[in-house]
């Protein structure tokens, strides 16, 4: 299978959607070979900085690294073994960091909500660009938070590998490239909708 028969994975929705959210899906075949357009990568940062926030709190803090870098295998050897099998052929690795308290020592509430949403629109913006996101909540949080000397108010919360799409025979395994074919699937909104009035 070639690289083009999961660039079209297109969502199917029950109303229209716009096309850059019905196109987005989260690869784990990335090329190994692709180096990162460093303006495409600001552009996708930037759209995070200018996501919303709660108070515009902007709690989200990312440490960023690029294939080859102490700082991606770092990453990467934090990562859980599942993941570690595929995202060292991601361009950049980047680990989302939400900041829970301000300077004063006040929570802040909302923060991972918050960097959701940042991340969101990362998410979007890289499509955007021609690449591909896939967002790993199987991380080493700790070891992390260790490795990079990060202050307790700064929780590690996923990682996201950034990057090229592959084709799939690139993956390590059967399990890995039939999940990278398989169907998307969602919940129909009449089950994700408590009230609708």
């Amino acid at each position: 299978m070639n690289a083009d028969a999961t660039a079209t994975r297109n969502a199917q929705t029950s109303a229209p959607i716009l096309g850059v959210l019905a196109e987005r899906w989260s690869p784990r075949s990335f090329d190994p070979s692709a180096t990162i357009d460093e303006s495409a990568l600001t552009s996708v940062l930037e759209a995070a900085r200018w996501s919303p926030s709660a108070y515009n709190s902007q709690p989200w803090r990312y440490i960023v690294a690029r294939r080859g870098s102490e700082t991606f295998n770092t990453i990467l050897s934090n990562l859980s073994g599942w993941n570690q099998s595929w995202a060292g052929n991601a361009s950049v690795l980047i680990v989302t960091i939400a900041t829970t308290s301000d300077a004063e020592g006040t929570e802040l509430q909302w923060a991972t909500y918050d960097l959701g949403q940042a991340s969101a629109h990362f998410s979007v913006q890289a499509h955007h660009e021609g690449l591909h996101v896939h967002q790993m909540g199987g991380i080493m949080a700790d070891e992390l938070r260790s490795a990079f000397n990060l202050p307790s108010n700064q929780t590690p919360v996923t990682v996201l590998a950034l990057g090229t799409l592959s084709t799939p025979d690139n993956l390590a395994n059967d399990v890995l490239r039939e999940r990278e074919t398989a169907p998307r699937e969602r919940l129909p909104l009449s089950e994700i909708l408590i009230v609708n009035d």
